[in-house]
């Protein structure tokens, strides 16, 4: 942090595309997410066009004020630009620095890894997501709770300041619906990918009638629905937003391409 550098809590939610159909039209932007908190800067999920978006934000993005890089899972459209941003970071690889925590079928020597080793070696270090793992960055206390139901290894974050007790914002990623998904996920800030306006038998992602039942079920203080296929954007997302809100009676908003949420006050 420089100095005399304003310290601000909130996600910035670079793009909000989920599903293979909308991030290759680009309806909306699937580039990740950065959550600042405490002066500590992580980025998660950094699908295609996530450099992009830093370079084209106003004000612009800094890649080298990060202080890490989660995937949540190995899918295109939540680690293509994870290469890039790892060398973003690290101002061209002659700044080593930064933590990636990333699954190990992401880093895996057979088969489909997305981190290449080139890029692991410009880190301060890396560590491997597991089921119940606990991981701290700067200020930040990270917990992974509980393996997703998805085609790769996918895990969900709680994130809390360190020495408090309360979980600040939690992250429900891509995952099918499974009784008890929302007993592991207790952010006064709740984010969820809901891809689907409804369910579909063999899509492993969650829909409004899985969203509902996590809200209510859980009664954060604020959800954010994020990542929308293109059956949530027939279906306005803002809309759909609006009719959880009235029948949970918790605050729910749609996010936005280049959407900031305050985390201050919550």
């Amino acid at each position: 942090m420089e100095k005399g550098e304003k310290i601000t809590d909130e996600i910035r939610f670079l793009g909000t595309a989920g599903a293979r159909f909308v991030m290759i039209t680009q309806f909306r932007s699937s580039a990740g997410a950065v959550l600042s908190l405490k002066g500590t800067n992580i980025l998660i999920d950094p699908g295609p066009g996530t450099l992009v978006r830093f370079a084209s934000s106003k004000p612009k993005l800094k890649p080298a004020k990060l202080h890490a890089i989660i995937l949540t899972h190995k899918h295109l459209d939540h680690s293509n630009d994870v290469n890039v941003m790892i060398e973003a970071m690290t101002e061209g690889g002659f700044k080593p620095r930064g933590v990636l925590l990333c699954p190990n079928d992401a880093l895996a020597n057979e088969g489909d890894a997305v981190v290449l080793n080139r890029y692991k070696g410009l880190l301060e270090r890396v560590e491997v997501l597991k089921e119940g793992g606990t991981y701290s960055v700067g200020k930040l206390e990270i917990n992974t709770p509980k393996r997703h139901v998805h085609g790769v290894e996918t895990y969900g974050l709680n994130i809390k300041v360190m020495g408090e007790n309360k979980t600040k914002v939690s992250f429900i990623v891509d995952t099918l619906y499974f009784d008890g998904l929302e007993d592991y996920y207790d952010g006064e800030v709740l984010v969820m990918n809901v891809a689907m306006y409804k369910s579909r038998e063999g899509v492993d992602h969650l829909c409004v009638d899985d969203a509902k039942k996590i809200i209510e079920a859980r009664r954060p203080k604020v959800a954010i629905l994020t990542h929308f296929g293109m059956t949530m954007l027939r279906n306005k997302p803002w809309e759909i937003a609006k009719q959880l809100s009235d029948a949970t009676g918790v605050e729910v908003i749609a996010a936005r391409d280049g959407m900031k949420f305050e985390l201050r006050g919550i």
